[in-house]
């Protein structure tokens, strides 16, 4: 599996956001609570969902799964304006990125241990301290095997 390198220009987001670890996976519940609201949110770019991790700075470097960071579901806006409530907005910045077209069930976490254990040590790159996030378009299909999703690792040759 070879990813495209990305420059990524800024996005805004509109979602909600939940604590939580590896160990403590609340990313269901979250989207629960989001999905169903999506249609309030009258400014969307596009009909993609993301799926967003904004780890501590290390959290890598010093991974423990029990360690929390925040998990976000969240949609792209022209502009933050008419904020749901109950919402909060997020601007990703731009930077460059390692984007993984992944086939297959999202429940099995085979596609990033071969990102961070294989791909990663034998690129020329780094994770970069910045959000990674999964885009879910419209071959998204959850748990199901056929599904379709986008992974996109922030990165750095520094």
């Amino acid at each position: 599996m070879t990813p495209r390198i990305v420059n990524l220009e800024e996005k805004r987001l509109i979602g909600q956001n939940i604590k939580m670890s590896l160990i403590d996976n609340k990313t269901g519940f979250l989207w629960r609570k989001f999905a169903p609201r999506i249609k309030e949110i009258l400014n969307r770019i596009s009909e993609d969902k993301i799926s967003m991790q904004v780890y501590p700075p290390n959290f890598h470097n010093q991974f423990h799964p029990k360690q929390e960071f925040e998990k976000w579901a969240t949609v792209e806006v022209h502009d933050f304006k008419n904020m749901p409530d109950e919402m909060e907005a997020f601007t990703l910045q731009e930077g460059l990125y390692a984007v993984f077209t992944y086939k297959g069930s999202s429940a099995d976490g085979k596609v990033f241990e071969y990102i961070f254990s294989e791909w990663m040590p034998r690129s020329k790159f780094k994770i970069d301290d910045r959000p990674h996030f999964e885009v879910l378009g419209k071959k998204y299909r959850n748990d199901d095997k056929d599904s379709e999703e986008e992974i996109w690792i922030p990165i750095t040759t520094s």
